[in-house]
């Protein structure tokens, strides 16, 4: 990287009402085309989507958007609400009414969702309750089913949370990523545990598809599902069962890549993105 360089990426910040609490968000994005809007993994922020912010191949066809989900990074807590005196569990129906009121407010005209971890499972949740509101899906990490994940221990009163909850996620990354990229994506969750829980809550207990999968219409809204290979968390079996089990929807194993492909190694996992978006645009018309 040439010094001195000053990134194309902008950062806004968007009022937003969802459920009758006020979010004021903060969202970072770079490029021009159809909208292509990121969500982050469980417990952390926008900065894992840098790698594809800055990816002047992708951005020059994509109009880049990846948000902090209130709680997270740089969006607070409701600011209208007492949020202080109950515990934070968030639900599918609360995340995707968020992201539906996340894309309204910026006048989204057929955005792609990409969401990775727990927004892989959202966007799921997504394409099963607004096909015509996205012009498809890409879950990342995504399956019908995550359950086990979501426990008290990283918050025991014995424990650094913020560094039990880093450490947790070294091994979820493949041996082949980039030794810098992995270390950053450790630190970016040192500064997520305390909503790590929260968002927990959905990805381990409030997300069940088991027996909606049927329901989803891959042919109406597009669903292209990547796994990592490294992933054992929700495997690539778990991925291909799902995607077998929606109509018209399509499976990518990626290789050498773990749970955080995004951050752990964008070089290698913007590849397999190139192929889920070539298959959105053939499917599509555009």
């Amino acid at each position: 990287m040439v010094s001195g360089r000053i990134s194309p990426v902008t950062g806004h910040y968007v009022t937003i009402d969802v459920e009758d609490a006020q979010y004021k968000v903060f969202y970072l994005e770079n490029g021009q085309g159809t909208p292509l809007v990121c969500q982050h993994t469980a417990g952390c922020h926008n900065h894992q989507w840098r790698g594809l912010l800055e990816d002047d191949e992708i951005t020059g066809r994509y109009r880049v958007i990846a948000y902090d989900l209130p709680r997270h990074g740089k969006s607070d807590p409701p600011s209208n609400q007492e949020w202080w005196k109950e515990e934070y569990r968030l639900t599918a129906d609360h995340f995707t009414s968020f992201i539906v009121a996340f894309c309204d407010a910026l006048e989204l005209q057929d955005p792609i969702f990409m969401g990775s971890s727990f927004g892989g499972n959202v966007a799921l949740q997504l394409a099963l309750r607004h096909p015509d509101r996205f012009k498809a899906v890409i879950p990342v990490e995504g399956a019908d089913y995550s359950p086990g994940f979501y426990l008290d221990w990283w918050q025991h009163p014995h424990a650094n949370a913020a560094q039990v909850c880093a450490s947790g996620v070294w091994d979820l990354m493949a041996p082949q990523s980039p030794e810098q990229d992995r270390w950053a994506t450790w630190f970016y969750y040192t500064q997520g545990s305390e909503a790590f829980k929260g968002d927990l809550y959905f990805y381990s207990v409030d997300h069940d598809l088991r027996d909606r999968l049927d329901d989803i219409d891959g042919d109406r809204c597009p669903v292209i599902m990547l796994t990592g290979e490294y992933d054992y968390l929700t495997t690539p079996e778990d991925g291909r069962r799902t995607a077998e089990a929606i109509r018209g929807a399509e499976f990518i194993e990626m290789k050498e890549i773990g749970h955080f492909p995004m951050s752990e190694n964008h070089p290698r996992f913007a590849q397999y993105l190139g192929q889920a978006l070539e298959r959105i645009e053939k499917r599509t018309g555009s």
